[in-house]
């Protein structure tokens, strides 16, 4: 409970009573859900006594699991109830720190996030080099196998509410950031496949039904593992960058970013996949399939490939690809939503080879 000492470090004034609102019997009747209790804290400054009311969120799965989802809301209402005619005013906006602190925000406008530095050279920097050499190096292949073990080793680790699972999937469909986001960014490009774009939107939701209740897949992801996010150092250790849209989710996400990329490199060096990226694809599969014997992600991973091929597609990121390979990525997003079961083998196939 909200105590009195951390209400008078936010006024700045001696707190004389806090009571929960929105009690009332008759209120509770017609509304039974909600957000957070509000609570009206009633103070004195310099002799006059005065009202303010605390809004707090409490975490449900309604897209407020993480607190950072919380913070967004309140600091969004902390701007916008100002700016609204006879709303009430936003005074402040802070957050409980350790023990009784409280601390304020003031009235922010920007935020920013301040990172450590790793040394180290990108993945993709790798994946370049195969594309232009045709050859494999030892070392690639102790890098693809230890990028690898990492996300099997993350993987072992379940995720906390079944609920988040349902969230991660709506979001994979229907995220700014994922799938029908990346479809909008299409517009107004060099490359605009409006009837396909519609058809990938339309079995993706079928595909959300299909994979929303698979509860038990929840685990921990990086969630933006592509190799711009992965810096080598010497030999086979790494470090990653930009883990994104959460904690927990589906492995296939992960595994999906990472793989296609070896298919991208090799649809640029050659047309399909084969030679020096076809080994690093099927050796990775190989190995976390063994690693994991999780077989059911090739039920359920090709959504997770759509989002990405939907970005190597796109002109806004990739305005320099060829047309062609726009079009077999498109193949290769229409052929796996097709199939209830993805097959490592069929890649090629996939793309319309």
């Amino acid at each position: 409970m909200f105590n009195q000492s951390q209400a008078e470090a936010i006024l700045g004034g001696r707190v004389r009573r806090i009571a929960p609102l929105g009690e009332d019997a008759a209120d509770r009747a017609q509304k039974k859900a909600g957000y957070g209790t509000p609570v009206l804290l009633e103070y004195e400054i310099a002799g006059e006594t005065r009202r303010a009311v605390l809004h707090t969120m409490s975490p449900s799965h309604f897209g407020h699991e993480h607190m950072s989802d919380r913070a967004q809301i309140l600091l969004w209402q902390r701007d916008a109830f100002n700016r609204l005619p006879r709303h009430i005013r936003a005074l402040d906006v802070g957050a409980f720190g350790r023990g009784e602190t409280t601390i304020s925000l003031g009235a922010p406008e920007e935020f920013f996030l301040l990172t450590g530095y790793a040394e180290g050279s990108g993945y993709f920097l790798d994946l370049e080099r195969v594309a232009k050499t045709g050859e494999l190096t030892p070392l690639d292949l102790a890098r693809a196998d230890a990028l690898c073990d990492y996300l099997i080793d993350i993987h072992r680790v379940p995720g906390p509410d079944p609920n988040l699972y349902v969230r991660r999937i709506r979001e994979l469909v229907g995220h700014g950031e994922c799938i029908m986001g990346i479809i909008d960014s299409y517009a107004g490009t060099a490359f605009d496949p409006s009837d396909q774009l519609r058809r990938i939107e339309h079995l993706c939701v079928d595909w959300r039904w299909r994979l929303k209740n698979r509860t038990h897949r929840l685990n921990q992801v990086h969630g933006d593992f592509h190799p711009w996010n992965i810096l080598f150092s010497e030999g086979t250790d790494f470090a990653v960058l930009d883990r994104s849209r959460g904690e927990f989710g589906d492995p296939a996400d992960d595994v999906a970013c990472l793989t296609i990329n070896y298919l991208f490199f090799s649809l640029e060096r050659s047309g399909r996949l084969e030679g020096p990226f076809e080994q690093l694809f099927r050796r990775f599969w190989d190995r976390y399939l063994n690693g994991t014997q999780d077989t059911e992600m090739l039920e359920v991973i090709a959504p997770f490939f759509v989002f990405r091929a939907l970005v190597l597609a796109n002109p806004l990121w990739y305005p320099n690809l060829s047309e062609k390979i726009r079009r077999q990525l498109f193949a290769f997003s229409l052929a796996v939503l097709n199939e209830a079961r993805f097959d490592p083998a069929k890649v090629n196939q996939y793309c319309g080879l």
